[in-house]
């Protein structure tokens, strides 16, 4: 994927495309001389008073002044590069690397364009620094980036090496592209198995003779929120207007615009964040080409951390109406079949199992959505009296989308084994919709459905390609 750079215009969605690789970045003109502008204006200024992390220490260090050398600038990467935990992923790590490079090229940051080049080549070369798990608090992921900064003196040719100086040290390292990057990954794969999760209820939908009128065109205004409307019309082109086997259906089924709406618009919300945070030159401090210079708090990234945390609790409100409906499809008083959508045989458990699995993914999912963004915590010294936990939220968001598609899977595995075995009408969306999982298998006789649910998971891009994007 090639991507043109110009610190204005990174969108989520293509951070969330690059992030797989391999990936070409080119950085416009217009963003190199901005980045340029900034840089002069940053030795300029610091010619004429204190600037943060360049002629004082940081964090409660600012207070002490400092002779800004390369010698200090190098401490500062080393001892920030400190992290623990686990490695993270190539695509976290490749997503992070295009927000940072596009956030400089945005031009407040006041570091040379040597260093964005340098960084570009990184990309290009899909030379991946080692990130770990444990790298910030919500106000910039200075350990991520000092590694990063580190690797990219490492890896710069002998004859011409890259060594981070003064003015590039810290304007570096201050950025939240790490959880910005974690937001994204969890928008792409939410985006997807979101609508997915519509066509998959469409199965249940047909499975149990569902009630088309809790989508109809009234239902839209006595719900007038964004994600309810496009889940009524979303609904009507999947399933039609059948004949109702009842009079209202179970929430699972009537309550699906309410209960999935909310997601779709949370997940609105956050992309925009996503958005803006990838094109703000947000460090701290802030020197603009213009020769403005401001000491900020503008990597407090609370914003972000409120937006994943909305966006994983809408995640359960469509979640646990997955788990109702698969629990439709397995109870004979709704499909006319056998109990768990078993053979026949006596005692038959069919999806019994899957139910339970769905459960577990829910409880997972629940989990996670313990809200990161009203956590705080005071340090350095008590300087530094309030965090973000940016960080954490988007590492849970990104957990909540795995335990949010598992769910939708366990749904379709029975869904779809239900649409088996009753036959019922299909809409032409509905019928494709089986096509596309011709791979699962059909026997219903009992066995183990491990590999079905991991084939369900398999399919549901393909699925959401049968769900217009409003």
């Amino acid at each position: 994927m090639a991507i043109r750079i110009d610190g204005q215009r990174l969108t989520t969605a293509q951070i969330g495309a690059a992030a797989t690789g391999p990936l070409r970045v080119e950085v416009s003109e217009q963003a190199l001389d901005r980045v340029l502008r900034s840089h002069q204006q940053a030795v300029l200024a610091a010619r004429q008073r204190p600037i943060y992390g360049v002629s004082t220490g940081v964090g409660a260090n600012r207070a002490v002044d400092v002779e800004p050398d390369t010698e200090g600038a190098q401490g500062l990467l080393r001892s920030h590069a400190t992290s623990a935990g686990s490695v993270r992923s190539a695509d976290r790590v490749r997503a992070m690397l295009l927000i940072r490079l596009n956030q400089l090229c945005a031009g407040g940051a006041g570091l040379r364009p040597a260093v964005v080049h340098a960084l570009a080549d990184m990309i290009n070369a899909d030379a991946l620094p080692v990130i770990r798990e444990f790298v910030g608090i919500g106000t910039a992921e200075l350990s991520a980036l000092a590694t990063t900064a580190l690797a990219l003196q490492d890896r710069s040719p002998r004859q011409d090496r890259l060594v981070f100086g003064p003015h590039d040290a810290l304007p570096f390292i201050s950025s939240n592209a790490a959880a910005l990057s974690d937001a994204a990954l969890a928008v792409r794969c939410f985006t997807a198995t979101a609508r997915a999760a519509l066509v998959v209820a469409a199965l249940s939908f047909a499975a149990v003779g569902g009630n088309a009128e809790a989508y109809a065109a009234p239902v839209e205004r006595a719900t007038p929120m964004p994600g309810a409307r496009t889940t009524c019309r979303l609904m009507r082109t999947l399933v039609g207007a059948p004949e109702p086997a009842r009079i209202q259906d179970p929430y699972g089924l009537r309550a699906l615009p309410q209960g999935h709406g909310i997601l779709l618009d949370a997940l609105t919300q956050l992309t925009a964040t996503i958005d803006a945070y990838a094109n703000a030159p947000s460090e701290n401090p802030s020197i603009l080409a213009d020769g403005s210079v401001a000491h900020h708090g503008g990597f407090h990234a609370g914003y972000l951390a409120l937006a994943c945390d909305t966006a994983a609790i809408a995640a359960v409100q469509s979640g646990q109406l997955a788990l109702n409906r698969l629990t439709y499809v397995s109870e004979p008083n709704h499909t006319g079949l056998a109990p768990f959508l078993g053979d026949g045989t006596a005692g038959a458990s069919g999806v019994m199992v899957v139910e339970y699995v769905a459960a577990a993914a829910l409880g997972d999912l629940r989990a996670a959505t313990a809200p990161a963004s009203t956590q705080s915590i005071t340090l350095s010294r008590g300087f530094e009296d309030t965090a973000s936990f940016a960080s954490l939220a988007a590492r849970q968001l990104l957990a909540a989308a795995d335990r949010y598609e598992l769910l939708v899977a366990c749904e379709l595995v029975a869904a779809l084994r239900a649409v088996r075995m009753s036959q019922p009408p299909l809409t032409a969306r509905q019928a494709r919709a089986v096509e596309v999982c011709e791979r699962l298998s059909p026997v219903v006789t009992d066995r183990d459905l491990t590999g079905d649910i991991e084939l369900a998971q398999r399919v549901i891009p393909a699925l959401a390609g049968l769900v217009d994007v409003p």
